[in-house]
């Protein structure tokens, strides 16, 4: 009798266990980080380093255009280099002793900080001034919200030549006001040195008035209409109002403006440039920081790109100590 061959006892879910390896993955799939376990439908093809792959035209962008630019400028400041390249050689802190005691440097920084006193309160006050007016839905009201905002629109050069023909000793407002019988002679609007200073500050507020506003515009559509309403009902007036509801919930965006414009008004150059001509007015009198590093750090003659350097990394200082200092103050609110 044929002996029966012995067949083996199947056991329960040795099928799952036992099956057929699936295909072995790509040589890339190997090597590159996979999704996380438990990762299923997009997920399975998504990389680690694709949301860098999408980033990386802004950044480099950055780094080829801003880092790249502040680190070069920060080597620069320690050496004699040239406008037009050549061999430079290292000369440590002698550039920034130099710039301590440049009195033509000082003159510079005083006009730079005088200038960001005086436009930096107006421009976050006024602004919001203007926008409390046109907030107002009224009968043709966008005409002068298009109007207002149609400075910011013109380019600084066309804006500054404007207003070279309406300040000249011969120009509109001085010949309006002589036909007026107010003055007598011609106010020397692009001859005296402070008057050139204070006309590039009417310039600044000017152009920027309208590009504030509409700060001003989105941060107000945020104040409660019912906090106004309530006030106006226990006989507070519309001065009141303004400064005890309106100023306090726009307080965030006043902050901002104060910050931008302030980094705006340290960096202003071509204001300067329109109105009191390539020599930043009557002997140099009205240079700002700007102005001052063109003069001796570009000059393709005299200039030295090592103390002009210098000279920006002291811009950049004070520029950082305002931010901090418009960060600091906007923590303090919040606390």
């Amino acid at each position: 009798m044929a002996t029966e061959t012995a067949r083996p006892v199947p056991v329960p879910g040795a099928e799952r266990t036992t099956a057929a390896p699936g295909p072995a993955p790509s040589l890339l799939r190997r090597l590159l980080p996979g999704p996380a376990p438990g990762a299923n439908g997009a997920a399975l093809y998504r990389r680690w380093w694709l949301p860098w792959l999408w980033t990386a035209p802004a950044i480099g962008c950055a780094v080829v255009f801003g880092v790249f630019p502040f680190f070069n400028t920060l080597l620069l400041s320690f050496t004699d280099a040239k406008p037009l390249g050549g061999a430079a050689g290292f000369v440590g802190l002698d550039n920034y002793t130099r710039m301590l005691g440049d009195s033509d440097f000082w003159l510079a920084t005083r006009n730079s900080v005088l200038y960001a006193l005086i436009v930096v309160p107006l421009m976050v006050l006024l602004p919001l001034m203007l926008a409390v007016l046109v907030e107002k839905n009224l009968p043709g009201i966008g005409f002068f919200r298009s109007a207002f905002y149609t400075p910011v629109l013109a380019s600084s050069v066309v804006v500054g030549l404007s207003w070279q023909w309406l300040l000249a000793d011969d120009g509109l407002v001085n010949t309006w006001l002589q036909k007026a019988h107010l003055i007598r002679s011609a106010i020397p609007f692009l001859s005296d040195s402070w008057l050139i200073l204070l006309s590039a500050m009417g310039l600044t507020l000017w152009k920027g008035l309208g590009w504030y506003m509409v700060f001003y515009l989105a941060a107000l559509g945020n104040v409660p209409k019912e906090l106004h309403e309530a006030a106006a009902m226990d006989g507070a007036g519309a001065v009141r109002r303004f400064w005890h509801i309106t100023v306090p919930g726009v307080r965030q965006a006043m902050m901002l403006v104060g910050t931008l414009t302030g980094i705006g008004s340290l960096r202003v150059f071509t204001e300067i440039y329109m109105l009191g001509s390539s020599t930043g007015g009557p002997g140099g009198a009205d240079r700002t920081l700007p102005f001052y590093i063109r003069d001796v750090g570009l000059d393709p003659l005299t200039g030295n790109a090592g103390y002009g350097s210098a000279v920006s990394v002291a811009l950049f200082a004070l520029t950082l100590g305002l931010t901090l200092l418009a960060q600091r103050l906007t923590k303090e609110e919040e606390a």
